[in-house]
């Protein structure tokens, strides 16, 4: 299959995994480059992922998840020049192997189908704690669009180049998947949930965890206070793929 799809792992701090998941992204048909930002990471991310084939693009400070999509976005748009826009799947770096298990997130945006699509993991790990900043993701999205997904703040995406654009600017940090979604479906954008058999590192439960959280909670209430709740019908479509 020739290449018509980009994808883009922002990464920080993630040398340990960051090859696996580089070397799995590359073998999904039809991706034809894989781009790591390394946002602002200490330790030798930026390097393992260029030694796994990846092309890299390095913020010299953490600049946040949002960020660096829209880096990575930026990178695959100057590396089209004039050929059609290739599709852009954003993979979280811890991913590992597992990434392998993407490509049904690819499909229905290749075949026309959607405009963006949201992995549901069909493996589920323990969150410690994570499930407030869910339900507020969830319910937000609920009130503001009328749908209710599965799996809200996955950040494991695939996105037309018009999708992403429409999206633009993103939210800041950790809010950028409840915006995306909320913001795509109010411009009649086709969203579509796929089950894809992929996990990644389990959220501790140590004053780091708690932290993260904490930044988590921050950025998806402040994404939520700025998309003030509608009650509008068919704002596109939200569907469930098995």
């Amino acid at each position: 299959m020739s290449g018509d799809t980009a994808v883009i792992i922002p990464a920080v701090n993630e040398a340990d995994r960051i090859t696996a998941t580089v070397e799995a992204a590359a073998a999904l048909p039809g991706v034809d480059l894989v781009v790591v930002v390394d946002d602002g990471s200490t330790d030798q991310t930026g390097r393992v992922a260029r030694a796994a084939g990846a092309r890299v693009v390095r913020h010299s400070r953490n600049r946040g998840k949002a960020a660096a999509m829209e880096t990575g976005a930026e990178a695959v748009r100057l590396l089209d020049e004039d050929a059609a826009p290739r599709h852009l799947l954003f993979l979280d770096a811890d991913l590992g192997a597992t990434a392998r298990a993407a490509a049904p997130l690819i499909t229905p945006v290749r075949e026309g189908e959607a405009d963006m699509t949201i992995a549901v993991f069909t493996t589920r790990v323990k969150l410690g704690g994570h499930g407030l900043v869910v339900r507020l993701s969830k319910e937000g999205i609920r009130r503001a669009t009328g749908f209710d997904p599965a799996q809200p703040l996955n950040g494991q995406r695939c996105l037309t180049r018009a999708a992403f654009e429409a999206a633009r600017p993103l939210a800041h940090g950790f809010g950028v998947e409840t915006a995306l979604t909320i913001d795509l479906l109010r411009k009649r954008y086709r969203v579509v949930e796929v089950e894809v058999d992929m996990t990644h590192r389990a959220t501790g439960t140590d004053w780091r965890a708690q932290l993260h959280r904490a930044r988590q909670l921050r950025d998806v209430a402040r994404a939520l206070a700025v998309r003030e709740p509608v009650v509008v019908q068919n704002l596109g479509k939200l569907r469930h793929r098995r």
